[in-house]
């Protein structure tokens, strides 16, 4: 058991939502609107100062510790820190994430850490009685999302996914709308991650930055050696610490598409990915390129496209589509009909969300003690999170062909083969990727939403990716030991 296992809490089940979202009597209770919550920031570069300012700006919440393996980034950020509040509270500055979760005082914890630390952290702190805003992915493989669950199930704190589209009401109105069956039954729901990035060349392996805790910043990942490509932000295009732009900004349209499927849906049932790593010859892991699809038990899909090669005329996607059995579609906040190239207004109610933003829901939420406020909570989290992974697995485990428009597996999917031929054209005669190139081709992957395991064809190799290897030390628990 967990050093952390030392509390218990109160369980109760969050009414509508079919799910367990229990409360809690964590160890820094928070017991009414006008107390004060004390939170900690996990991880200072990049998302981090977006999650200190977040919190900044929330009445009554104090940034009680920032958390960092980066001796001088912590120092910085915690001098800059400290005269912005202006001596009205004294924050504290730690390397290892556990010294803080030992204090009985402090409420929450906010995670902008590189992804391979974001479920561990959840999980330690669920275990100490904190409540948990983590930056997206929740998780870095299917199976330590799983644990993240169970982890709330049983300590009951709040969990709240960085995926801050799910504080937006006019999504949630629009999902409801199409759930209902406004526009017809959903066929195809799209989403895309086309921005434009550089490649990050090819650096050498060898000692880290003597500021640098390397033994904290790796963590639960199994990584032997440093090369500069990993810190501070470059990691995200390596499999062990990272997984790629699918499940880095991507996760936000992922979500967003699986949010629009059927409510009684669950995992998809197949998944498959082709793409590459395009015109960059540099150290990365992860695909610049992909379009991959998934599948529901009720015959809804999921595309989604990965497109970040720059060019001249670079057209910048990140968004969402919709598309109905009826052949209309919602593009770009548009209803189409059959046929028509004239766009209707969708019309359409605010939908259901905790008020105040990503930032003031997930206070609002610690301050009522209750899970089923956070927008984005871990269940919803788990699902977009595994949709991403499974796509990625199968990605990895495919095989090179002759880069052309007929490389894709699709087979009697028309629909699957026209978007992808619209992603080899733009990279053909936009990115100018030669003949001589190849694609990647992953297999299409079966999964039982049950067990969360794959079965069928490729289940062995597949199933071998649910769970990465974890250091001594960092390991992720099994979900029936959290």
């Amino acid at each position: 058991m967990s050093r952390f296992n030392r509390r218990t809490f109160l369980q109760t089940t969050a009414a509508g939502t079919g799910l367990i979202l229990a409360g809690t009597s964590a160890s820094g209770a928070v017991l009414g609107a006008n107390d004060r919550v004390r939170i900690a920031v996990a991880g200072l570069n990049g998302r981090g100062k977006s999650h200190i300012n977040g919190w900044l700006e929330q009445d009554n919440v104090e940034i009680a510790y920032v958390i960092d393996p980066d001796e001088k980034v912590l120092a910085n950020t915690q001098k800059a820190l400290q005269e912005k509040v202006n001596g009205k509270y004294t924050i504290k500055g730690v390397r290892d994430v556990r010294e803080a979760l030992d204090d009985k005082s402090l409420d929450a914890i906010s995670v902008a850490t590189p992804n391979h630390w974001h479920s561990l952290i959840t999980i330690w702190a669920a275990q100490a009685g904190k409540h948990v805003y983590v930056e997206k992915p929740l998780s870095h493989d299917v199976v330590e999302g799983r644990v993240a669950v169970e982890a709330q199930k049983k300590y009951g704190v709040v969990i709240q996914h960085g995926t801050q589209r799910r504080s937006d009401a006019g999504i949630a109105g629009l999902h409801e709308a199409i759930q209902a069956g406004k526009w017809g039954k959903l066929k195809i729901s799209y989403g895309y991650c086309c921005k434009p990035r550089s490649g990050i060349g090819n650096k050498p392996y060898g000692k880290p930055p003597e500021k640098l805790d390397w033994n904290l910043w790796r963590g639960p990942a199994e990584v032997a050696e440093y090369h500069g490509n990993y810190h501070p932000y470059n990691w995200h295009w390596f499999w062990k610490t990272g997984n790629g732009d699918l499940n880095n900004q991507g996760t936000h349209q992922l979500d967003v598409a699986r949010w629009a499927i059927d409510k009684d849906q669950t995992h998809p049932v197949k998944a498959m990915a082709i793409g590459g790593r395009f015109q960059w010859d540099d150290q990365g892991e992860t695909p610049n390129t992909m379009f991959a699809m998934a599948e529901y038990p009720n015959g809804q899909q999921v595309f989604f496209n990965v497109r970040n090669v720059n060019y001249k005329d670079y057209q910048k996607q990140v968004e969402n589509e919709y598309y109905f059995e009826d052949g209309g579609k919602i593009v770009r906040g548009k209803y189409y009909a059959k046929g028509s190239d004239k766009p209707e207004s969708l019309n359409i109610e605010r939908g259901h969300v905790t008020p105040g933003g990503n930032w003031a829901s997930f206070i609002a939420a610690v301050r009522a003690n209750d899970p089923s406020m956070a927008n984005g909570n871990v269940q919803d989290a788990h699902y977009a999170c595994v949709l991403g992974h499974l796509m990625n697995n199968s990605y990895r485990l495919g095989e090179e062909v002759p880069f052309s428009k007929k490389a894709g597996k699709f087979g009697d999917n028309k629909d699957a083969a026209e978007h992808f031929a619209q992603l080899h054209e733009i990279m053909a005669k936009g990115v100018g990727v030669s003949d001589g190139a190849k694609y990647t081709v992953g297999p299409t992957l079966t999964f039982d939403p049950e067990t969360e395991r794959h079965i069928g064809d490729h289940a062995d190799k597949a199933n071998a990716l649910l769970k990465d290897e974890n250091r001594k030390g960092f390991q992720i628990p099994a979900a029936s030991k959290v």
